[in-house]
């Protein structure tokens, strides 16, 4: 059962400069933190390891190339920390800013008509820094996937073991790959987090990068664990939002182009959009990158990658990828395959291409992450949110009563400007 967020600390009273942890050469024993233990992900820790991401575990880098960044024209607002909204199920108003505080926000990047309207940094996080964004990766597989469909280097209609024939006798061998997309799939798998015998633990522990126990005798790396995965149920009835479906669509999409995910990410997208930073994911023992949580980048970046999408793949005039693969984002997926998940807080959603959509007045879609990471489009507004978080609570359940409508009352606001 999730914690009570007002047993936690404050976003003001947990800022990492009150700790002073990893200070010093080397830090005092009682200022470190550490990987082995778990500890460095354990709130209040997290609020420093979410930007440090590199320091503590195995990656792989995802290069933005050579080249000059793109730099972002700004026409910063004022006016948008004195937003007002009404979260949900509360008769009192909250201001934009409020809202920031209240969610521990690390990082908040609006741009509205390609111009970044407003830019702010808490915590640990400096325009300098990268930052972890959780599951907000498996948005990149998802759109990766769907170029790739749109491309016909992909059938998603074909079975798993077209492609990766290592998972026929998985879970995954009478699924296709659109139901992976999707997540439609049925899996004998649980990821609730507050259980301690959930398979996500087993799934984890397989993918850690660090030395096994001396009596560990489970699968080796994520991809190994793939194949262990039993199936429950019939697929395509039900959305059931599982990580390892991230990793398999990761394969996948490995298996199709003869390239890692971090080399296509590269190639296709983050050197082409005259990005700041190099992002990097994080890898299990063999060096497969994590593609269902493990990807860390800038906030900058991020924005461009939103506005890319918000063009449908279009940049200045060039088309790096067909308009289609962001249309079939913004179409959304099955509503009824949706309801039958475990999101009471998102009514009406649908899933679709490891995107969350909210299939509202103004077709906004979002990529998510624990902690409160989000990539948030709203095509009607022309506006693209970027979000870096270290929200004491994993689920975004915890903050969406306060970021949601927060999101809706700046598109409102864009949109009343002349």
């Amino acid at each position: 059962m999730a914690q009570d967020k007002k047993e936690f600390l404050s976003a003001k009273e947990s800022e990492p400069s009150n700790f002073g942890w990893m200070q010093g050469f080397p830090p005092l024993a009682d200022k470190t933190l550490h990987t082995s233990d778990g500890s460095f992900f354990e709130f209040p820790a997290i609020r420093w390891s979410v930007v440090h991401m590199r320091e503590m575990l195995p990656t792989i880098n995802v290069s933005r190339g050579l080249g000059a960044p793109n730099p972002l024209e700004y026409n910063l607002d004022k006016n948008i920390d004195e937003l007002t909204f009404t979260p949900w199920n509360s008769d009192k108003k909250m201001t934009w800013e409020e809202s920031l505080w209240e969610n521990y926000t690390d990082g908040m990047l609006i741009l509205h008509k390609g111009k970044v309207v407003y830019e702010k940094y808490f915590s640990e996080l400096t325009e300098n820094d990268v930052h972890g964004v959780m599951s907000l990766t498996k948005s990149f597989n998802g759109t990766l996937a769907a170029i790739l469909v749109a491309e016909g280097k992909i059938d998603e209609n074909k079975l798993v073991p077209t492609y990766v024939p290592e998972l026929k006798n998985s879970a995954y061998g009478d699924a296709t790959v659109r139901e992976v997309m999707d997540m439609t799939n049925a899996l004998a798998y649980s990821e609730d987090y507050a259980d301690p015998n959930a398979d996500i633990w087993d799934f984890s522990a397989a993918g850690s990068p660090l030395p096994k126990p001396k009596d560990y005798e489970g699968p080796e790396g994520y991809y190994e664990y793939l194949e262990t995965v039993k199936k429950e149920g019939k697929h395509g009835e039900a959305f059931g939002y599982k990580t390892v479906n991230a990793d398999a669509l990761g394969w996948i999409i490995s298996k199709a182009t003869g390239k890692s995910v971090n080399e296509l990410l590269s190639e296709r997208i983050w050197s082409k959009l005259g990005m700041e930073q190099d992002a990097y994911y994080q890898v299990d023992g063999k060096g497969i990158a994590f593609t269902g949580g493990g990807f860390n980048a800038g906030m900058r970046d991020l924005g461009r990658f939103g506005e890319l999408l918000r063009n449908h793949g279009n940049l200045n005039g060039e088309q790096l990828f067909p308009a289609q693969a962001v249309k079939d984002i913004e179409k959304g997926g099955s509503k009824q395959a949706f309801e039958k998940s475990n999101h009471p807080g998102l009514k009406g959603w649908s899933y679709r291409n490891m995107w969350w959509i909210t299939e509202n007045k103004d077709g906004a879609y979002a990529a998510r992450g624990v902690h409160g990471q989000t990539i948030y489009i709203d095509p009607a507004a022309e506006m693209v949110i970027v979000r870096f978080a270290s929200h004491p609570i994993a689920a975004n359940s915890a903050n969406d009563a306060t970021s949601l409508p927060a999101y809706q009352a700046v598109a409102d606001y864009l949109m009343s400007k002349k």
